[in-house]
């Protein structure tokens, strides 16, 4: 991927807040991967979503070990973040989208979160 596909500006297939909602209550549910920070993840999260700040995107994905049978949606605070994360897991065959609006829109939803950090796996420090 070049440079300009890392901008956070264009368009990228998208999803909104009430049918990503719906749809990670079925069958073959989305996998989320949240490009903000550690600490904004920690703070507030759509349950289940992995942390993969965007500035470390590769490796991430590399590890999380994801199903490219399902699709991917990225999420930020604002749809900024998560444009050039979609471009990226796209670039390495996924089916991905971004949240319309990111995090702002699936808390001006009401739709449930979770915080903290229990059940996490933290690297190990170098």
């Amino acid at each position: 991927m070049n440079l300009r596909s890392w901008l956070p500006f264009g368009r990228v297939p998208e999803i909104g807040a009430a049918e990503l909602h719906i749809r990670l209550q079925g069958d073959n549910a989305p996998q989320v991967i949240d490009v903000r920070t550690f600490l904004e993840w920690r703070t507030s999260r759509i349950s289940g979503a992995h942390c993969a700040p965007i500035m470390h995107l590769k490796t991430s994905v590399a590890s999380k070990k994801l199903d490219r049978s399902r699709p991917v949606v990225a999420i930020c605070l604002s749809a900024h973040r998560s444009i050039p994360a979609v471009r990226y897991l796209r670039s390495q065959g996924y089916d991905a989208y971004q949240l319309r609006q990111g995090m702002r829109a699936w808390w001006k939803a009401g739709l449930p979160v979770a915080s903290g950090t229990e059940n996490i796996k933290q690297s190990p420090k170098k």
